[in-house]
């Protein structure tokens, strides 16, 4: 267990993706984008991929690596990244991994759950009863059978809230009861360092980042994905919003102030799922010397 995976975890916006060059630089290594927005090459500006000189000053894996198109899992995902590290730790003792995507995040330190198979017929039901009534139908439903997965999931994607709700139907029992029955083992030790900053900061933080964002052209990557605006892969947030406007159904203000909105709720599910994990250490997002130095003692005391 002399392998060690720095794994960076925060809200969106609080500088996981700095701090994470800035480590891989230290220790020589190389990093894992642990975003499941970030895969697709179709998604740049709304996703926050790093620029161009910050994809130069440390190699990253993962990212841009999809199509919209393609059927990519969390599965898939926990398959690929731990071959990845396998093949990484051949030749350092050091890896880092940064991400928002908490599902993502856990299925490389611990693995992916495995669900049980869902009878058709449910799935079908499920899938008609979104259609008849919309997301809030499906998120009232996951709120009644599964309050503690409701808290912490990203409730705006129906995808996610039709999963939880056939698992749930289907099986009896909460989604969230299918999760970490079984914690695989792992060949390296996991460091996990998050990142917060009080709730003022990470919203400015956020909307900036937006009004960058819309300076950058997410508008008009928007439009260019719109017409497949039904995938999942674009039920996401700073997309979903634009597409409404695109419909007609709200204006262009209007939208940028639900993004921005949006952005800050799931920050706020983002630090509920994180901070659920008792291995993980919290730091304010700018105190370096102190992520520095428990990064290093750490690693001393779990080497000897």
């Amino acid at each position: 267990m002399s392998k060690f995976l720095i794994t960076i975890v925060g809200p969106t916006a609080i500088g996981k993706t700095a701090l994470g060059i800035e480590l891989a630089q230290a220790f020589d290594c190389e990093i894992i984008s642990c975003d499941s927005r970030q895969f697709y090459r179709e998604m740049a500006i709304g996703t926050a991929v790093p620029e161009a000189d910050e994809l130069a000053a440390a190699t990253h894996h993962f990212i841009h690596n999809k199509s919209i198109f393609e059927r990519y899992t969390v599965g898939d995902f926990e398959t690929d990244a731990i071959a990845k590290l396998d093949e990484l730790f051949e030749t350092r003792d050091v890896a880092v991994m940064v991400g928002g995507s908490g599902l993502y995040v856990d299925a490389v330190l611990n693995g992916f759950d495995e669900f049980p198979e869902i009878d058709s017929a449910v799935r079908a039901a499920v899938s008609a009863d979104y259609a008849k009534y919309g997301l809030t139908h499906l998120q009232s439903e996951v709120r009644k059978y599964d309050p503690y997965y409701f808290a912490e999931a990203d409730i705006q994607n129906p995808q996610r809230m039709m999963r939880a709700l056939e698992v749930c139907i289907g099986t009896g029992q909460p989604y969230s009861s299918f999760r970490k029955r079984e914690t695989k083992v792992r060949r390296f030790t996991p460091i996990v360092i998050g990142l917060d900053a009080p709730r003022g900061i990470i919203y400015d933080r956020i909307d900036k980042r937006v009004d960058i964002m819309l300076e950058k052209g997410l508008v008009e990557e928007a439009q260019a994905v719109y017409p497949y605006r039904q995938l999942n892969a674009l039920q996401t947030v700073g997309y979903r919003e634009l597409f409404d406007y695109f419909d007609g159904k709200t204006n262009l203000e209007t939208a940028v102030e639900a993004i921005k909105t949006n952005t800050r709720r799931f920050a706020k599910r983002q630090l509920t799922w994180f901070r659920r994990n008792n291995d993980t250490t919290w730091f304010a997002f700018d105190d370096r010397l102190s992520i520095h130095a428990y990064i290093a003692n750490t690693m001393s005391q779990k080497s000897r």
